[in-house]
């Protein structure tokens, strides 16, 4: 099968024809029909993130069909729209896997990063970490609810209440939850790189009451505030922008190292809160939400062999909502 390959200290993925894998026992294997371009996906390729295995083929945001169910699989027959996340599996016996967080396993593994990913036509998954897609479910538009989508559900969730929220780096998760925010009544803020009109703009489109750079105040102090853009330097400004008793929630698994600060900042029992990938629940929840409430996912297709220039696009900021690969 053809497939984007990543080698140890390569600064580009390359092209190369790789043997179609199997499914394991427990295991699916589907054809890809969409997989969308995440900035973790970039932290891999730019260096920021280790793989535990090289060579990687990168890509979690996956939707495609079943081709073929390994030994032992009984929930998913072929033919069926399957959509692969993040979170690969987990062990299911330690501390955290106990307490419910399963996505703090220590031994969990990735898509796309401990094991191949979706830039490829073919990849396998275990079944139990699938999660089945409505039965004509678009691939494309699809696809970046996978992680996005779901960074940016649980990055609220964790957040805990609130009704006037910033979205600080407007980009494929932002776009995602603003949608689900102003549906659910809330006052979205969005902060976008200074002098961004356009991503401005586009925020204003998605329903945002305000939209300005990151440098600048909003009209009124938020409850809340999600990260997403992997900047350090953004953790004080947000901050400054929340109220007393206010939140800030870094929603990547990557950032830059955040600059110290005045403890006025922090005062007033302001508080700091991560993300740490997600858990199964999250996505079943995530899929019924926008179920009943759809959302409009912003994409640009690119072909599979593409995926470098799809990753420049990303990284120079020249993206509104999600790029997404198609075999």
């Amino acid at each position: 099968m053809r497939a984007l390959v990543l080698e140890r200290d390569a600064e580009r993925l390359v092209e190369d024809d790789v043997p179609r894998p199997q499914p394991q026992a427990g295991e699916i294997l589907l054809r890809v029909l969409a997989c969308g371009v995440c900035r973790t996906d970039l932290h891999i390729v730019d260096g920021e993130l280790d793989p535990p295995r090289w060579p990687v083929i990168p890509g979690h945001e996956v939707v495609g069909d079943v081709e073929e169910a390994g030994p032992d699989v009984t929930d998913f027959e072929v033919g069926e729209r399957v959509g692969l996340a993040w979170l690969a599996g987990t062990c299911g016996d330690c501390e955290a896997c106990r307490r419910g967080e399963e996505n703090l396993c220590p031994n969990a593994t990735f898509t796309g990063f401990s094991r191949p990913g979706g830039y490829a036509e073919y990849v396998t998954a275990r079944a139990d970490f699938a999660f089945r897609l409505p039965v004509g479910a678009e691939p494309v538009a699809t696809a970046p609810l996978m992680c996005a989508g779901l960074i940016g559900y649980r990055g609220w969730r964790k957040a805990g209440p609130g009704e006037r929220i910033g979205l600080y780096g407007f980009g494929a998760a932002a776009h995602i939850l603003a949608q689900l925010l102003v549906q659910d009544g809330k006052t979205v803020y969005a902060f976008t790189r200074p002098g961004d009109r356009a991503g401005q703009a586009f925020a204003r489109r998605l329903g945002a009451s305000w939209a300005g750079g990151s440098d600048a105040m909003p009209p009124e102090p938020l409850d809340v505030a999600l990260i997403f853009a992997p900047v350090g330097e953004l953790v004080p400004l947000a901050l400054r922008a929340v109220r007393p008793g206010g939140r800030v929630v870094c929603g990547g698994i990557h950032m830059s190292d955040i600059p110290a600060f005045p403890y006025r900042l922090l005062w007033e029992e302001r508080s700091i809160a991560s993300t740490a990938n997600l858990t199964r629940r999250d996505g079943r929840d995530l899929l019924e939400l926008v179920g009943r409430h759809p959302v409009q996912t912003e994409t640009r297709r690119y072909p599979l062999e593409a995926a470098n220039e799809a990753l420049d696009d990303l990284r120079g900021g020249r993206l509104e909502g999600a790029a997404v690969l198609v075999p």
